[in-house]
Order: C-alpha cells, then structure tokens, then sequence
C-alpha cells in the first residue's frame, strides 16, 4: 500500500467522540448550581406540599401525623364552600383577564404610535406594575372609601347620589376588586404586547397601506397574525397569576363580604394558618395545581397546532 493511499483515507476517516462523555459531565456540572435552588426552593416544596394533602397534619396537634390517603380530598370534593370559592376564583381570572387583554392590546397600539412624549406616555404606563399589590390595595381602599374616598366623592359631585360601599356591598364588592385587577396587571401585559408590536416588520404595513389596506385591514391581516404568539402566552400567564392571586384581594377585602370575594387561595390560606388544617389546605393546593397545569397544557397545545413561535 502506498502511503498515498494511507494519507487519502486518513483523511477521510471521521473523527472520534473521545470526549463526548467528558464534555457532557462538563455541562452538567455547570448547570447543578442552577439546579439545587430550584429543587429546594420549589421542586422541594411543591412534592412536600403534595405529600401533604395525604395526611391529617393539624397545627398545635400533640399525635403523630397520619397517612389518609384521600379521605381529604373525599371532604372536598363535598365542600361546598370551597367550590364556591373556586367558582369565584374563576370570575374573578376572566374578569380580569379578558379586560385586561384588550385595554392593554389598545393602549400598547396606542404607545406603538410616532407620539409626542412617547417616552413618558411609556413610562406612565408601567408605573402600576412597579408598585407591591398591598399598596395598590391599600390605595384602592382609600379610593374606595365610602365616607370621603375620591369616587364617593366624584359620584357626589356630579350629582349621581350619596354614593356607596363599594367594598363591602353583596353586589359591588367581586366587581371593584376586579377593576383594581384590570388596572395592576395591565401594564405588563401592555409591555410584552408592545414588545411584540416592535418587532412587526414594518415593511408590511407599507406594503398593506400602498395596496389600500386600511387601519382595520392592517390589523388583522399583518399585526394580529404577528402578535398572536405573544398575545396567547402573556394571556395564559395572565390567567395562571390571576387564578393564583392573594395579596391584592386579601388587603382589599380579605374575602369578605360574606365570601363574594374568597378566592381559591384565600379559602386555602384561611383553612391553614386561621383553622390549622394543614392537610385539608394542602389537597386544595393540589386542586389548584392540577387546574393551571390543565391551563397549561391547553396553552402548549395550541401552541404545537399553531407551529410553535412561527
């Protein structure tokens, strides 16, 4: 053999994976620290939390813990005050979400526009999204306040009675908590919107507006289907953070008046750190787990149907 013909197939010969598995080690041991906190802080909990709801733990209880397998969950599932906390939770996720969407849709189409003082229109918009839900709440209870809260006030002065108790009204307390919802949340759903209105080729609106599209026509036919996968993702976190929400509720009525406005997790809360039933509160947490992992799965489906991010 001539050594021609070795340095032919020598240089033919595909090179070997020799450090495949030494490169592969490599990155996992780079990923483990971003691991570990996961797993304590959230992988940990969540399974702990489900080990839970299989047992009848109580707080100040002096008897060992015992496993009842699904007797906590048979109770709920006869709980009527529970599912009408979750029938509520469910208004309250709609309510809010739906309104949410299509002001935050306008007003990201309307900060998307060549405005004077743009800059600051934007920064106005997402001044709510900067503040905690207990002071949104704290603030809202003020604007609420039926003696000399600034929309009694607005309503006496314009001559449309003696106003009212919007808190605490059987029938006004779910809708002024889902308005002070619609105005917390809607700056972020406004800025991933507009995020997505930015990166819309703006050589198809030219073409559209040359060939005689009009305002409407441009909407629908070039900036929703570009928006589109933006606009389902930020509505299905939107309704998961919604269904899951605490604070904002619980400073503004702590569920009250007469539950209209107890929501799944405040009902939770409640039977846990007011009554002490740690494993009845715990099968409720897997309740509403399984729910947003159904939201989820819609949401994913939808996604592969729609081609993913194409």
């Amino acid at each position: 053999m001539t050594s021609a013909t070795v340095n032919a197939r020598s240089a033919t010969r595909k090179p070997t994976n020799r450090h495949k598995g030494g490169e592969g080690g490599r990155a996992w041991f780079l990923v483990l620290p971003a691991l570990i906190p996961i797993l304590v802080l959230s992988v940990g909990p969540l399974l702990y939390g489900i080990a839970l709801a299989f047992t009848d733990s109580q707080s100040g209880r002096t008897a060992p813990t015992q496993w009842v397998g699904l007797l906590n969950f048979r109770d709920l599932a006869h709980d009527g005050l529970f599912w009408e906390s979750f029938r509520i939770g469910l208004l309250w996720a709609v309510g809010v979400t739906v309104p949410q969407f299509l002001l935050a849709l306008g007003l990201a189409l309307l900060l998307n526009q060549k405005l004077r003082l743009r800059w600051l229109a934007r920064a106005l918009a997402i001044i709510p999204w900067a503040m905690p839900e207990v002071v949104v709440g704290i603030m809202w209870r003020l604007v609420y306040q039926p003696d000399a809260g600034i929309l009694n006030e607005t309503v006496r002065n314009l001559g449309l009675g003696d106003g009212r108790d919007w808190l605490t009204g059987l029938a006004t307390a779910l809708p002024a908590v889902i308005v002070v919802g619609i105005w917390a949340g809607m700056p972020q759903t406004t800025v991933a919107l507009l995020a997505g209105l930015q990166n819309t080729p703006q050589e198809l609106h030219e073409a559209a507006a040359i060939d005689g599209a009009g305002a409407w026509r441009r909407f629908t036919t070039v900036t929703w289907p570009a928006l589109r996968p933006v606009a389902l993702a930020i509505t299905a976190l939107n309704f998961i953070w919604n269904f899951n929400s605490f604070a904002l509720v619980y400073v503004l009525t702590n569920g009250g008046p007469g539950g209209r406005t107890r929501l799944p997790m405040l009902f939770a809360y409640e039977e846990a750190f007011r009554y002490g039933q740690f494993g009845y509160a715990a099968a409720m947490g897997c309740v509403m787990v399984a729910v947003i992992a159904v939201c989820l799965a819609f949401f994913l489906v939808g996604r592969l149907r729609g081609g993913g991010d194409k």
